[in-house]
């Protein structure tokens, strides 16, 4: 495995794939050297992640240490390796679609974080190149992987709480300062040791400051989707799979309301409302105003489910297993093992990418909408948004030369 993107979750995920006995991490890639601005300040970057790698391999050899992980600035120089089998990728959302296109085109399979793209152009784009290179994709969305929350989904997909009318997705509000950086909005000068023209790499041109960088980069439109996508990658991803419509989407999103914030760099929203509706009736809210966590609702029942939680009314459904005949969603021992046992199977795994697009692409119809200021119609078969060719047009970005999705 080569692993491109080695701060925030990049490390987490480094981690749990150095648990499986299966995989070998051997090469790491990533614009920054070393620096702070990562997770509550802490450094990140590609030398402590081969550090880390190393004396991890090095504490199960007999000999205590171990050389073995190469390093890169250019994910291109890491797809090229031909020793390598799989990628992950864990990098800021305005970089996912390159990577994983040209990954699967080097006949890798990817594990590849969530949100799946910066935008539902790029996202169709990503997953019609997994399919035509026949790789496995799974996507970082891990409450797939969560017994709670299928379990939450057979209950509904089963019919145990009746006629399924709403669901509620609560996602946190605001712009957490992860970084430590929230002050440092201003031009700087770019660190030693870190490529920022990489890293801006599609994205707009822009002074750097380190507000804009590193874990900070969600709150900035020009690179994410502040809240909306970043949890929208988990919670309308088990809304959407409890109401067995994993790889269909909304018709229209409508009723939103939304604050935005209004910081030097960071504009994306702070406060949300918005109600994807569904041709069968049923309406997905989407607010930093419910109840965290996916909320689903019936004519006969209700269940609720978070990380860590689930609870049911009745009560008596929190004791129910699906019997032989009924709907079964597939069962995981781990997202990363997940992962792992479907490329020696070449199965599908728990999070494939087309549902991670379909999912996502909620979370996107949703910031559009707000952006706009108006509800809009969706055809979730042709993708593209009815009568509204301003809509089209927030369907994709352009992106800064010399790259594209070619």
């Amino acid at each position: 495995m080569g692993v491109i993107g080695t701060g925030n979750q990049g490390i987490g995920d480094l981690k749990g794939f150095l648990r499986d006995e299966r995989v070998q991490i051997v090469a790491v890639c990533d614009v920054n050297k070393e620096s702070p601005g990562y997770w509550d300040g802490a450094i990140g970057g590609r030398e402590p992640a081969r550090q880390f790698v190393e004396w991890q391999y090095a504490r199960e050899r007999k000999s205590g240490t171990y050389r073995g992980c190469s390093t890169y600035e250019d994910f291109r120089q890491l797809l090229a390796r031909k020793d390598i089998d799989t990628v992950l990728i864990a990098l800021p959302d305005h970089w996912h679609s390159i990577p994983v296109i040209q990954a699967a085109k080097a006949g890798k399979d990817i594990y590849g974080e969530k949100p799946l793209a910066l935008t539902i152009a790029e996202g169709r784009a990503m997953a019609n190149a997994v399919k035509k290179y026949g790789r496995v994709f799974q996507c970082g969305s891990q409450q797939k992987s969560d017994a709670r929350f299928r379990k939450a989904c057979e209950i509904v997909r089963n019919g145990r709480i009746g006629k399924l009318h709403t669901v509620l997705c609560g996602l946190p509000g605001g712009t957490p300062d992860f970084g430590k950086t929230q002050d440092r909005q201003e031009p700087e000068a770019v660190p030693d040791g870190f490529n920022y023209d990489m890293w801006l790499g599609p994205a707009p041109d822009a002074p750097y400051a380190p507000g804009r960088c590193h874990v900070n980069f969600r709150w900035v439109l020009d690179y994410s989707g502040g809240q909306i996508t970043d949890w929208g990658g988990h919670h309308p991803d088990i809304a959407q799979w409890g109401m067995g419509v994993e790889m269909g989407g909304p018709i229209a999103i409508e009723n939103g309301k939304v604050t935005w914030a209004k910081e030097k760099i960071w504009n994306t929203a702070t406060e949300f409302h918005f109600e994807a509706v569904y041709a069968n009736g049923v309406k997905m809210i989407v607010s930093n105003k419910v109840r965290g966590g996916v909320t689903f609702q019936g004519s006969e029942g209700w269940v609720w489910v978070n990380r860590g939680g689930m609870e049911t009314g009745p009560t008596s459904l929190m004791d129910y297993e699906p019997a032989e005949n009924e709907i079964r969603l597939p069962r995981s021992p781990g997202h990363m093992r997940n992962f792992i046992d479907c490329v020696k199977s070449r199965q599908e795994p728990v999070a494939p990418i087309e549902q991670a697009h379909r999912s996502i692409t909620v979370a996107h119809l949703g910031n559009i909408a707000l952006r706009l200021g108006r509800n809009v119609k969706w055809d979730p078969t042709a993708e593209k948004f009815i009568g509204d060719e301003k809509a089209n047009e927030m369907l994709s970005r352009p992106m800064r030369k010399p790259w594209s999705l070619e």
